[in-house]
């Protein structure tokens, strides 16, 4: 019998991904236009799901809060996104945070935090044009500014090298990006050009039915979405842990937006993945959102 040496490589690789990693997250937008069954998710083995909250221009994804709180109903850890244009990027960030925000402030049930994230891709179906690198930069420093944390970066593979890679782009830029979590797409293996980031911290394998990878191990669908957008979760998710005091971030009583309640002076980190799902929440200090650490 042969076997051809690219189909040996394939199973080393898959073999090596799934000893660190869980398939367990999935991203939706205002895309997906199904009553999402995320008991079922849950059942299936997800753990957490990253919804779309704000795309151009400074429009709000309709489905966002209640989806967020049926998820968390259904025990899910709960992310949001920003799909970032060529406008004014601190008015995107603020924007962002608002919506967030004021979902977390409305619904009944709350996650125990959010995970926010940038979308830096090309923008070729909505309005604003097109985010820069430079604009990124600034999104990201003011998402810092205003919650003491780096948010996540996600874009397909070879998006990301060509844009950070690109003329004009300085050292000291894709250094700030390195700041953030990588989220990061390629359909057809695993992602490999992450720098200026040491290692991808998410893996979107499969969007839109779109997969060249065993789907024994890469399922193309969960719960009832047939062309679901899947992820590889790179890390632990030990529940019940509680996280460093300096990855704190709240919200306050008399506020509409994300502060820091971040140990004074201490280093802004990065927002790293619900390593540390669940901490104690007081009725004057909720939290938003509960990063830990984990490595990378």
């Amino acid at each position: 019998m042969k076997i051809s040496v690219t189909r040996i490589l394939l199973v080393l690789q898959v073999s090596q991904v799934c000893a660190f990693a869980s398939n367990s997250v999935v991203n939706l937008s205002h895309y997906d236009l199904m009553r999402v069954d995320f008991e079922r998710m849950k059942s299936e083995g997800i753990v957490g799901v990253i919804h779309e909250a704000t795309y151009p221009r400074f429009d709000r994804d309709s489905y966002y809060g209640s989806r967020q709180n049926a998820a968390t109903r259904a025990g899910l850890l709960w992310g949001a996104y920003h799909f970032g244009d060529a406008t004014d990027p601190v008015r995107q960030a603020d924007h962002f945070l608002t919506m967030v925000a004021s979902q977390w402030h409305g619904q009944n049930l709350r996650p125990d935090g959010v995970l926010l994230v940038l979308d830096f891709e090309k923008n070729d179906h909505y309005p604003g044009g097109t985010m820069r690198v430079d604009q990124a930069v600034t999104f990201v420093e003011r998402i810092r500014q205003r919650t003491g944390k780096y948010p996540g970066v996600y874009g397909s593979e070879n998006r990301l090298r060509t844009m950070l890679n690109g003329r004009g782009v300085s050292s000291s830029q894709r250094q700030i990006l390195a700041n953030c979590w990588l989220w990061i797409a390629n359909y057809h293996s695993e992602p490999r050009n992450t720098a200026p980031w040491d290692r991808w911290h998410l893996w979107q394998y499969t969007g839109d039915g779109k997969c060249d990878l065993p789907r024994a191990r890469f399922p193309k669908s969960v719960a009832n979405i047939r062309k679901a957008e899947r992820n590889i979760f790179r890390g632990s998710l030990r529940r019940g842990s509680r996280p460093r005091r300096e990855a704190v971030i709240g919200i306050s009583k008399d506020c509409d937006s994300p502060l820091s309640q971040s140990r004074r002076g201490a280093k802004p980190s990065r927002s790293y993945l619900w390593l540390s799902s669940t901490t104690t929440i007081s009725s004057s200090r909720p939290v938003i959102f509960s990063p830990r650490s984990g490595g990378g």
